[in-house]
């Protein structure tokens, strides 16, 4: 199994059956030395799941009391690359601690 680390639009159910087919269950963490900003989303497909035309983004910050709420998701390595569809091109997915010290996925700014 793989953990991401969800702090927008796969938190929401309806997202989770569109992308998954199933709904996810979760536990609350923090993701520390991250700042959330919006980028609009132009993809017609993530738009017609999310239902949402501005997304959060998690924009690294050299500050370590700079942090993200957010939920820790269990999936599989088939899901996982369904979230890589899922995200647009405004973002990549890398590794990150938490503050529960789990180590997970987690999209952020794709500069």
């Amino acid at each position: 199994m793989e953990l991401l680390f969800s702090y927008g639009t796969l938190q929401y159910e309806n997202v989770q059956k569109e992308t998954y087919g199933r709904k996810l269950n979760g536990l609350k963490d923090l993701l520390l030395g991250f700042k959330l900003e919006q980028v609009e989303i132009t993809n017609t497909e993530v738009l017609l799941k999310s239902k949402e035309k501005y997304h959060p983004i998690a924009i690294p910050t050299s500050n370590i009391s700079d942090f993200i709420k957010g939920v820790v998701f269990e999936i599989t390595p088939e899901e996982l690359k369904a979230t890589d569809a899922y995200e647009v091109d405004n973002y990549k997915r890398v590794k990150a601690k938490l503050k529960s010290g789990k180590s997970c996925w987690v999209y952020i700014e794709n500069k």
